[in-house]
């Protein structure tokens, strides 16, 4: 027994020899590997193939899916930030805008100064009216009065219908009709002046009537400016109302009647002048019918 132990042990020293001499000489710098070795390579080598590829194909598939999830985030926010500066532009050209009506406001204010002129802005316009009326925020306690002319920089919109104390009703020029006339006339340099009557607005044309009432050698011209011609006591002279668009005889020549195209935007009023008709210190006269 004893023998075969020493066989074992002495199996065993040798093996271990062996086993370090072939560390040894794996460990060597060798250009050429041995069968052995190049299997245990290979087969490593396949092993780490076969586990690394799905591994990676995986985690690039994970990888991509962030870098969407990242992509989208940044998109949704670059859109946000987009609809962000697009309000922003939009309010800035609404302040602009309103900066401008306000500036030409003034200035109109300014050079009708002696008719004690009411700056008020509109609150109100009923959608069954709206081509009609408007509600100013100006009323009898601003010193505002029925029949006073309503003005923008660009021209006239129409009359005071009907006041309170703090708010007023204005009566638009698209809402005239034979019984709410304006006395006009057609200034002109060499003194022919055409004088007539704004007696309605035609919803057909879009255009004020300009009934002719005085004779005259000369026709009305395209673009020619008409005014308040302020011979009605009603509203003050010289008020734009708007231009000649066309002049069409009556079918016995007798009468002519001129389409008169509104200065003044009629459908969109944000603020506008209220204009006394009369000077300070002058007595009223009659109003117009």
């Amino acid at each position: 027994m004893a023998f075969f132990r020493k066989k074992r042990l002495f199996l065993l020293l040798i093996g271990i020899i062996v086993l370090v001499a072939l560390i040894g000489y794996s460990l060597r710098d060798r250009e050429e590997l041995s069968t052995a070795e190049q299997f245990i390579n290979d087969t490593v080598g396949w092993a780490q193939r076969a586990i690394h590829t799905p591994i990676n194909y995986i985690s690039t598939i994970f990888s991509n899916i962030d870098d969407m999830r990242n992509t989208y985030s940044e998109n949704q926010l670059l859109r946000e930030k987009l609809a962000e500066y697009k309000s922003l532009i939009y309010e800035v050209q609404e302040i602009k805008e309103e900066n401008e009506e306000l500036r030409e406001i003034v200035d109109k204010m300014d050079s009708i100064r002696d008719y004690n002129p009411i700056h008020a802005t509109v609150t109100a316009r009923s959608p069954e009216r709206w081509v009609e009326q408007v509600t100013i925020n100006k009323g009898s306690q601003a010193g505002v009065k029925v029949n006073m002319a309503v003005i923008t920089a660009d021209g006239m919109v129409g009359k005071i219908q009907s006041t309170s104390q703090f708010t007023s009703t204005v009566q638009l020029l698209t809402g005239f009709d034979q019984f709410n006339r304006i006395s006009a006339t057609v200034s002109r340099e060499d003194g022919n002046d055409i004088f007539g009557l704004i007696e309605e607005y035609d919803k057909e044309s879009d255009s004020l009537l300009f009934k002719i009432i005085e004779e005259s050698e000369q026709d009305l011209e395209e673009g020619e400016l008409v005014v308040s011609s302020g011979m009605g006591g009603v509203f003050p002279a010289g008020l734009v109302i708007g231009k000649v668009k066309e002049v069409i005889p009556d079918q016995y020549g007798l009468t002519r009647t001129a389409l008169v195209e509104p200065a003044a935007d009629l459908y969109e009023i944000d603020n506008v002048i209220v204009v006394d008709r009369i000077l300070p210190g002058e007595e009223e006269e009659e109003g117009e019918q």
